[in-house]
């Protein structure tokens, strides 16, 4: 997928340039581990941590609104409700703790490549704002960051 894509960096966080040839396992550039802590998370965990954070919003957003099912107008409001519970827990969390609760459920984390400890908050809602686009969170290249993560100079890893 990078090599259709592209490579919208020249060089890496650390400032190294890039070598040219491909690496072995995805974050092998960036200095992470094949496997275990601190590897790149799959694209599967990842999927199941979004799905996890979505049902959760709405849980919330039905704990708090009650939806009329035969007024579309309801029914679009109570969605809106649900993009912001989604947006909430997906900001704050990852601003100071680094994941959601999807996230927590399946095992991963965000990351910054810099190694300061905390995303911080422009970052994240940096990443929930294009992964609400689907598209930048979903085209990856060969280290398994997507564009929200190369904008944000972040990558999201395995806690275990």
């Amino acid at each position: 997928m990078a090599r259709w894509t592209g490579e919208w960096l020249s060089t890496l966080s650390s400032g190294e340039a890039t070598t040219g040839e491909p690496s072995r396992w995805p974050g092998e550039r960036l200095g992470l581990p094949e496997h275990g802590p601190n590897a790149v998370a799959g694209q599967g965990r990842r999927l199941l941590a979004l799905v996890v954070d979505l049902v959760v919003a709405s849980l919330l957003t039905a704990i708090f609104t009650r939806p009329d099912y035969s007024d579309v107008a309801s029914m679009q409001g109570h969605n809106l409700w649900s993009l912001a519970g989604w947006a909430v827990i997906t900001v704050v969390p990852v601003a100071f703790s680094g994941f959601t609760p999807g996230m927590a459920l399946t095992g991963i984390r965000v990351a910054r490549l810099d190694g300061r400890a905390v995303v911080g908050l422009w970052r994240a809602v940096l990443r929930c704002a294009l992964t609400f686009f689907i598209i930048p969170a979903a085209v990856r290249n060969a280290d398994g960051r997507g564009w929200h993560d190369r904008l944000t100079n972040t990558v999201v890893v395995t806690m275990r």
